[in-house]
């Protein structure tokens, strides 16, 4: 099934998280917290602004962006659980390149 978001909402797939810490202590599934980080999978064509215009969405399909705890509606589409909310919801974007910079 395709879906398309309406407006400024973004449908976000979480990224799973780490199964152990850096001292190598497994964390338990009961322990476990949902994730904040996830996937853009699709995104809407933009908000009105007050001359009813579009303005277009910050984050596209494949950006990996970080989100609050409480964010989004939680959706399963085709057996995938994802997040629907609205752009404003997103905290900002993980950029891969920045982080292969710092490390060089």
């Amino acid at each position: 099934m395709k879906f398309r978001p309406l407006h400024d909402r973004v449908v976000v797939k979480r990224l799973e998280e780490e199964t152990k810490t850096a001292g190598g202590i497994i964390i338990p599934d009961t322990a476990k917290e949902k994730p904040q980080q996830g996937e853009i999978v699709a995104v809407g064509a933009g908000a009105r602004d007050e001359a009813g215009k579009i303005v277009a969405l910050d984050v596209k399909v494949g950006d990996k962006v970080l989100f609050g705890k409480w964010s989004g509606s939680e959706v399963k589409i085709d057996g995938q659980e994802l997040l629907i909310m609205k752009e404003s919801d997103i905290l900002g974007v993980l950029d891969a390149t920045a982080k292969a910079k710092a490390a060089a």
